[in-house]
């Protein structure tokens, strides 16, 4: 399946190469000089272990542009839930940001590239050599029709068990790596007095974001892949079966998760207040950085239970949206984050890995290395919580019927919901 999967990103790959030969930039010089010497940068990246990265890829551009005036126009709110409203207003009034921060996959393609709203960028790939610099999956995500909308600065992995090891060695536990495994494990830790899992879905995308792990890890990679192609209907009987585990799952959760967002669940399991939780490896760097805690001594890592060997990946790009003001600023810092030195200045604080195949892995820690090899073996999935899987109105639905869920456990509404939502984002069957 991986030798098929390859072979057909190397003909997309070929392919994109040949449309960037055909293509020429409609990019002119601004009318006002002076435009030319500022650059405004718009992502949600305001919280812990977040602003730290983009400071340090901003520190990389500054020092290469030091004429260019930045403006880090960032809004605060969990997976950019605050932003993406204040975005879709500014370019519905035709006054984007000259680049903001947009997930790979169906966030960028089915709700800006397909609204045309963003130029493309195959010139920028073909002048700065970068075809064979990017894994094809990614160029994929970041691409519609042949043509590149946007530049990978980082991979996310969101299936991801992160647990206090402390608490783990003193109950003689090990990660769990299947359902079953999580359930003995959560029923020992219960027995203590200790919260086995902690959720903070004050923002209703971290429970999605449990849920996915627990979908995938209950169809498995290949048909996870196809749910959202249509190849698997959303009657199959193994997605019931998800939110039965999924049910079973929350009666393990903190009692007050609805007050907390995720970097409260994150600290609880720094802390020892829990002793696990399931998210992305923006994790990391809340734990490593803000916590100033340590890898394999306060803290481990583990794919989430019965999702070995499945990366769901969550990559975080900047393009230029059409009528910038400033696109030839906006070039310039598409050319230093899709750099190999931009890169291995961001994501190890990030708690990411780079999106370039050439970066330096010494700059890694363990996790780091480890994620990277995965990704290389791993098969790649898209994220639903995080938008890459389903376009943004199936997302939105998802949420809000995940949410309804959590608070109330009626898994038949839950499925006749999704159905609902699947039909009305035209997620439809071709089995």
């Amino acid at each position: 399946m991986r030798k098929e999967w390859s072979t057909l990103a190397l003909l997309f790959a070929l392919m994109l190469v040949l449309t960037a030969c055909s293509q020429s930039s409609a990019i002119s010089e601004p009318s006002d000089p002076k435009q030319a010497n500022q650059l405004e940068i718009f992502s949600w990246w305001t919280g812990a272990g977040e602003e730290a990265g983009l400071q340090a890829l901003l520190k990389v551009f500054t020092e290469k542009h030091p004429d260019i005036a930045v403006v880090n126009a960032a809004a605060a709110g969990g997976a950019g839930t605050n932003f993406k409203t204040v975005l879709a207003t500014r370019i519905q009034k035709n006054k984007p940001p000259d680049t903001f921060q947009v997930h790979g996959g169906a966030e960028l393609n089915e709700q800006w590239v397909a609204a045309g709203k963003m130029e493309p960028l195959n010139d920028l790939f073909t002048q700065q050599g970068w075809m064979d610099k990017f894994p094809a999956s990614l160029v994929q995500m970041v691409s519609k029709d042949g043509k590149i909308y946007s530049i990978p600065v980082n991979v996310h992995r969101s299936n991801v068990l992160w647990y206090n090891k402390k608490v783990f060695d003193q109950y003689g536990l090990k990660p769990p790596a299947t359902f079953d495994d999580f359930f003995k494990a959560a029923d020992t830790l219960k027995a203590k007095g200790i919260t086995p899992l902690a959720l903070g879905d004050k923002e209703p995308w971290a429970a999605t974001h449990l849920f996915e792990s627990v979908l995938a890890g209950t169809l498995g990679p290949i048909d996870y892949n196809k749910l959202w192609s249509g190849h698997v209907h959303f009657d199959d009987p193994r997605i019931k079966l998800a939110f039965d585990t999924y049910k079973k799952m929350l009666t393990y959760v903190n009692q007050d998760h609805a007050n907390h967002n995720w970097q409260d669940s994150v600290q609880m399991v720094g802390k020892g207040e829990a002793a696990m939780t399931v998210m992305g490896d923006w994790a990391k760097g809340y734990l490593s950085n803000d916590l100033e805690l340590k890898l394999n001594q306060d803290f481990g890592f583990a794919p989430a239970p019965n999702t070995k060997g499945i990366f769901i990946a969550v990559t975080d790009t900047f393009g230029l949206p059409k009528g910038a003001k400033h696109p030839l600023a906006t070039k310039k810092f598409l050319e230093v984050i899709g750099s190999a030195e931009a890169q291995d200045a961001f994501n190890p604080i990030k708690g990411s890995i780079p999106a370039r195949l050439d970066a330096d892995v010494n700059k890694y820690d363990e996790y780091g290395k480890t994620t990277i090899e995965d990704f290389k073996k791993d098969f790649i999935t898209p994220s639903l919580a995080h938008g890459s899987a389903a376009p943004q109105g199936f997302v939105a639905q998802c949420n809000q019927l995940i949410h309804t869920f959590v608070a109330q456990g009626d898994v038949p509404s839950a499925l006749t919901a999704l159905k609902q939502a699947a039909t009305a984002n035209h997620i439809g069957s071709k089995k």
